[in-house]
Formats: structure tokens, sequence, C-alpha cells
């Protein structure tokens, strides 16, 4: 076994597979899981709205905006409806580039990531600390002379940093043209999103699982998208972003897209 992956202690990856239904994950990522929920009722319904809002934003950007590229950082164990088959399903040509820096995630990565002849899939082992390692690995597969379209959903909240976070967005938003987008998701302790039982759940989290999670208000993840566009509705629950069909149950997660102008 890879001597990176720790099955002796939660892992984030692992854990969210757990709460979206999924079957890679170990029995320390399920006892802590079901601990959070626990604290956290709404945690399962929290991933599973922002997987939706993936699948959404995915769609508007490569069917509305003509988008053909794809950087997803912090890609996660693979399950239904990864960003290239939202992508690929609409314009087969589309090239995405996975980014996560967890062995286990690579290894799945690598076996099922796999592209529609036309396109391109890659994934890059990398950290979003490292921002730079980041845009000069994606170079070699997507053009970053033509719009792309940066998807960092649940990962700048292993940011801890704020003013950290928002330079890893602004080196990747200034390596890509305009008409490039920004799509992030975020988790929030703001009451108007039912945020308060993060607080708690958060707290477990970051004594028994890694990597360290944060929560951040309205004006931090604001922030994020200083100097781009941000599409309608703006910043809301990933849940109430362009919803599918009625109105959608609110969670405790932000989601928003922005463009450069």
């Amino acid at each position: 076994m890879n001597d990176r992956i720790r099955t002796d202690i939660a892992h984030n990856a692992r854990v969210w597979n757990y709460w979206l239904g999924g079957k890679d994950n170990y029995p320390v990522d399920r006892a802590v899981g079901d601990t959070v929920t626990g604290f956290y009722p709404s945690i399962g319904e929290v991933a599973r709205a922002d997987r939706a809002f993936l699948g959404r934003t995915v769609t508007h950007l490569a069917a509305e905006a003509g988008v053909r590229q794809f950087l997803d950082v912090g890609t996660g164990l693979p399950t239904a409806d990864n960003t290239h088959e939202v992508a690929q399903r609409i314009a087969p040509d589309a090239r995405i580039v996975y980014v996560d820096n967890d062995p286990i995630v690579l290894t799945h990565a690598r076996a099922l990531l796999t592209s529609a002849p036309e396109g391109v899939t890659e994934y890059v082992d990398a950290d979003a600390h490292d921002p730079e390692r980041i845009v000069a690995a994606a170079a070699g597969a997507l053009d970053l002379s033509r719009p792309v379209a940066v998807m960092m959903l649940g990962i700048l909240n292993f940011v801890l940093d704020t003013d950290e976070a928002r330079s890893i967005v602004r080196t990747l938003m200034a390596a890509v043209p305009s008409g490039s987008h920004l799509v992030v998701t975020h988790p929030t302790l703001e009451p108007e999103l039912g945020g308060e039982g993060n607080k708690a759940a958060m707290a477990f989290w970051n004594e028994n699982a890694t990597p360290p999670i944060t929560a951040r208000t309205r004006q931090e993840f604001a922030s994020f998208f200083d100097g781009l566009d941000l599409l309608e509705p703006g910043i809301v629950s990933c849940s109430r972003w362009r919803p599918s069909s009625g109105e959608a149950h609110v969670v405790a997660q932000f989601g928003a897209v922005g463009r450069k102008p």
C-alpha cells in the first residue's frame, strides 16, 4: 500500500465519499463521519448539494458560456457525474485537468477519470497550497491562452489562512485569460444559512481527522471574487444557485461563479 495512505485517521476525501454513499472509505472515516453527522445532521445534504452545484455550474459553463477547459482543484474521490463527464456530455472535446494530493484519490482518478476520445482528462498530483505548481502542470493539457473554468469546490476551507487562500485564487486566475470563470463552494457558520451546527462539527473534525478545516463569512467568501463579475444569483447557498427545480433547501455552504472580465 502507498505509504502516504493513512487508514488510522479519517481523511476528508474518504469521509465525503461516505456521506455521498460511496464505498471508498475505511471504518475510521465512517466513525468520524457518523459523529460529525451527530453534531450537524444536515452534513450529508451539504455534500449532495455541493455535488449537484458542480453539475449545474459545469453544465452552464459548457452549454451556455462555451467553456471547453476545466481546472478542477481538490477533485476528491470519483463519484457520479464528475466534472469531465458533465462537460463532455455537452462538449466531447472538453479538456479537464483534475488536481488533488491524496494518494487514494490519485489511484482512483487514474483508473476512473477517463476522457471521451475527442477530449482530454488528466490528473495532477499537487497541493492547493502550491498554485504555481498547479498552473505549470495544467499548462501541459490546457491552453492557458483560452478560457478556463477554475473549479474550487470545498477546497479553500482547507487553507486556514484567509490571505493565503485569496493569494491562491489570485495566482490561479492570473494565469487564465478574460472569459475564464471561477467556481467556489465553502462552508460557513452564518446563521442565515443554518451554519451554527458547523462549529461543533468542525471542532470535532480538527481534533480527529485531516486536513484541518475552517469556515468563512460571506464577506471573506466574497473576497475570492475580487476583480471578477459574479454571475446571477451571486453569492448564495450552493443549493440555491440556479436550482433545477423549485425552491431548494438552504445548506450552510456558499456557492458562486465569477467571470474574469
